[in-house]
């Protein structure tokens, strides 16, 4: 039962997501949901999926959490809710009661976006982490690499919570290039708090010509610097349907991982999602 760690659905007659503008991302400018997503996952052997909040809307949350509580194979929801709300603690235990609250595992914020690479450090943001690691929840990491400073510093300041590096922190795979995105990787994984997804490569390499091979430098780099047991497998359906299929990358997590005993494997496309985010 391989569980999908990442992936996202959206209705854009429910509400638009403001990101996906210009051609190049015109393929995803339409509705992708559960009905979608299912056979393609149940074809690739993935039986338990992790649905991860796509906008900074407080509604889309509890949205998530009543999709869980109707399709069997959400297994859990990484949501979003305001970091820096005073009363962040209350609205974690609001979400918790409403219905398919129980679904609720992990909080995510666009730190990508956030002009300030510090953002992460803010007082009120660390407050708010406190709180998620109070509220028994996982803290999804969107960062990209220059802001791998303060993700380590605070990780380092909060050894309660557990982090999540989604899409290994998006390296430069269509350059070719590994420092400095390694050396920053390495520094985060050196925190026993600290795991990964091997997701969103595919998008970060060339969509058109991607190879197995282009992807492999740097998920050699983050089963070196995580092991097995902190590292766990994310589709990213559908932003992936960009440069493959659900099933090409699956496919390619794969043979990424080949060389791994099939304990370890068991621990990258199950183990450690369901142990990380209590699925």
């Amino acid at each position: 039962m391989t569980v999908d760690a990442h992936h996202h659905v959206w209705d854009l007659s429910v509400r638009d997501q403001d990101w996906i503008t210009g051609p190049e991302l015109q393929p995803i400018r339409r509705d992708f949901t559960v009905a979608d997503l299912a056979p393609e996952a149940r074809a690739a052997g993935v039986g338990r999926t992790v649905l991860v909040q796509t906008i900074t809307v407080a509604e889309e949350t509890p949205e998530f959490l009543a999709l869980a509580d109707t399709h069997d194979l959400i297994a859990g929801v990484v949501g979003w809710a305001d970091l820096t709300r005073p009363d962040i603690a209350d609205e974690l235990a609001r979400l918790r009661e409403l219905p398919g609250g129980h679904y609720l595992k992990g909080i995510r914020h666009q730190v990508q976006g956030e002009p300030d690479p510090n953002w992460l450090l803010r007082p009120e943001v660390r407050r708010g982490l406190a709180a998620v690691a109070d509220a028994g929840l996982v803290y999804d990491l969107l960062v990209l690499p220059h802001q791998f400073p303060a993700s380590v510093q605070v990780a380092a300041s909060l050894p309660q919570l557990a982090f999540v590096l989604d899409h290994l922190g998006k390296p430069p795979v269509a350059s070719g290039r590994l420092e400095p995105w390694e050396a920053a990787l390495r520094s985060l994984a050196a925190l026993p708090n600290t795991y990964c997804k091997l997701s969103g490569l595919v998008t970060e390499a060339d969509w058109k010509t991607w190879s197995t091979q282009d992807l492999r430098p740097y998920t050699d780099v983050a089963l070196d610097a995580f092991g097995p047991g902190r590292l766990m497998f994310g589709s990213d359906w559908p932003v992936c349907t960009l440069a493959a299929s659900y099933g090409e990358v699956a496919a390619a997590t794969g043979e990424l991982t080949d060389d791994l005993s099939a304990a370890e494997r068991a621990e990258v496309f199950d183990g450690t999602a369901t142990r990380v985010y209590g699925l």
